[in-house]
């Protein structure tokens, strides 16, 4: 059978009706939401360590022209983001955050799915991505999403916390 169509609707993108991914809108982050996506990344992956992705940063993530945002929501709301940065074979998944009032509804994966399929387009051969070696939850989205662990980061972040980097073949090395 072939994969179901992604909507666009408006300003977003919506993930195919026969999946189980959230049907919620997917969109480019615009400027003007750099402060609202560095605070989710503040509340939601950075707790605890200085503040990395403060807004400024953010932004020239979204100005970038090898970067892309999105973020996911109705309206001004942001349920979760993702940002991607784009080499030549490479594409690395920066920053992701869904917040917690939205877990469990697929809204995760389809903004993974999203920024998967950018990657696949603009020819990266592999996706590799960083998480927090004490949040379970997010290193056991992306194992279930083909994202394999490498190695373990002693003090990765901040200096105090440990890390493990994952990475996805997208296609053969």
């Amino acid at each position: 059978h072939e994969a179901p169509a992604w909507d666009y609707h408006g300003d977003g993108i919506v993930p195919p009706r026969r999946t189980m991914i959230a049907q919620v809108p997917i969109r480019i982050a615009r400027p003007a939401g750099a402060g609202a996506i560095a605070m989710l990344s503040r509340a939601e992956i950075e707790h605890g360590l200085a503040w990395g992705w403060v807004p400024e940063r953010v932004e020239r993530s979204i100005r970038g022209p090898e970067t892309n945002v999105i973020i996911a929501g109705e309206g001004a709301e942001i349920a979760g983001f993702g940002i991607m940065s784009y080499g030549d074979d490479d594409a690395h998944l920066l920053l992701f955050a869904v917040h917690a009032s939205h877990r469990r509804r697929g809204i995760g994966r389809a903004l993974l799915a999203w920024l998967e399929a950018a990657a696949a387009v603009g020819g990266a051969r592999r996706i590799r991505v960083e998480a927090r070696w004490d949040n379970p939850p997010a290193r056991n989205f992306y194992n279930e999403l083909g994202y394999h662990e490498t190695i373990r980061c002693e003090a990765m972040y901040s200096g105090r916390v440990d890390g493990v980097r994952l990475e996805k073949w997208l296609r053969a090395r």
